[in-house]
């Protein structure tokens, strides 16, 4: 089986590999560093859209096409040109775009190399996992010109590294490098090299599509849903959650795969 390509707009493609279920969202506007406009937005939300609605995707991975950049955040001269009327009708795009990725049903991995600042480092936070090459270099630097982090990052970094850590980043603006980022617990894995991490991206992709889809679509719905809960809400969440792959088809051909000792011919359902 071969891989399948397909376009959403100029400036987004998507990637599926039937063998292993991963999709790859990629950003490929280049000549921009990837830097998010109305039109990017909207790509990115479509491709989302139809990832989401995909049964056979069992884990994405968010890549960029540029060499230096991974994503840069949004287009300010795009938006140098909007007037207050026009940024406001504008917002709902955006928002829009970070949203679809955070809400991806299926487990996502950011490969990230070179500049993800802004909104770039935005839909990094938006994935469950983030893996950085040693070009990696991130951050949060909306109040520096007058703004605030507005796809999710005052939400997201907190969950990620902390209320004090958080507050320091965002209210300095300032940008961390490779080794700090994966010290403080912004990225989760740093390759050895430059020019790997969407190799190492698609690889975890591929080791965590290998499970049960059924499972996957369940624990990430118990993870993102019961963060923040007190624990007995969390339990509950979790509860409903292990109710609907209990008596799955997906539980049966697990622990039967296990006893015949053989790999698991998952049906997805």
């Amino acid at each position: 089986m071969t891989q399948t390509e397909a376009r959403y707009g100029e400036w987004v493609g998507v990637r599926r590999n039937p063998e292993t279920h991963v999709a790859e969202l990629v950003m490929d506007r280049p000549k921009a560093m990837n830097a998010i406009s109305t039109a990017l937005a909207q790509a990115l939300t479509e491709a989302c859209a139809e990832l989401s609605a995909d049964n056979d995707v069992r884990a994405v991975v968010l890549t960029s096409t540029h060499e230096r950049a991974f994503c840069v955040g949004a287009d300010l001269k795009e938006r140098n040109a909007l007037s207050d009327a026009e940024l406001g009708r504008q917002r709902p795009h955006t928002r829009a775009a970070y949203t679809a990725v955070l809400e991806l049903p299926v487990p996502t991995v950011a490969a990230v190399h070179g500049y993800a600042l802004g909104g770039g480092f935005e839909l990094a936070l938006s994935c469950d996992l983030i893996v950085a090459d040693p070009t990696a270099v991130v951050g949060l630097p909306e109040v520096s010109v007058g703004v605030i982090p507005g796809g999710g990052g005052t939400q997201l970094l907190p969950r990620r590294v902390g209320a004090a850590r958080a507050a320091e980043l965002i209210y300095t603006a300032r940008r961390v490098e490779a080794a700090e980022a994966r010290e403080l617990g912004l990225v989760d894995r740093l390759t050895d090299e430059a020019g790997q991490d969407r190799e190492e991206a698609l690889a975890l992709a591929a080791r965590i599509a290998a499970n049960s889809p059924v499972g996957l679509r369940a624990a990430k719905r118990a993870l993102r849903t019961g963060w923040g809960m007190d624990l007995r809400a969390g339990l509950e969440v979790e509860d409903a959650a292990w109710r609907t792959v209990a008596f799955s088809g997906d539980r049966a051909e697990g622990v039967a795969a296990f006893n015949e000792k053989r790999k698991p011919d998952w049906p997805g359902r």
